[in-house]
């Protein structure tokens, strides 16, 4: 049996794919959700919603960070987080384009449910 080599990816690709595994986790979804609700937070801020460590609240803002889904900048002694709606806004485009492709494979079993039923004897 010949071992098969995973296919090249595309940059974007493997932009897309930290993306999605960047919104996998419920904590980082949160973060996101509170950043781009409101203003710019701080990452003690965030990190006070959570049960878990400051350093643990760092390290998921930098996942998201690395993903494009929120910027970090520096003021003062405090790190500050943004939220990018321009990269939800690519998820929602290749989510969008996935049920495109699941719904044009339903509608010929649509077409053919939507026939009258005739009973063969």
């Amino acid at each position: 049996m010949v071992a098969r080599r995973p296919a090249r990816r595309r940059p974007a690709d493997a932009h897309l794919d930290r993306l999605f595994r960047a919104l996998a986790d419920r904590t980082r979804r949160d973060i996101v959700a509170r950043v781009l609700s409101g203003e710019e937070a701080s990452v003690s801020t965030l990190a006070a919603h959570y049960a878990m460590s400051f350093a643990a609240v760092q390290k998921h803002v930098a996942v998201l960070a690395a993903a494009g889904l929120v910027s970090k900048r520096t003021r003062g002694r405090e790190r500050m987080v943004r939220g990018n709606p321009k990269e939800l806004a690519r998820a929602r485009e290749l989510l969008t384009q996935l049920e495109q492709l699941w719904m044009s494979r339903f509608s010929p079993l649509d077409a053919i449910l939507a026939e009258p039923f005739t009973k063969v004897e």
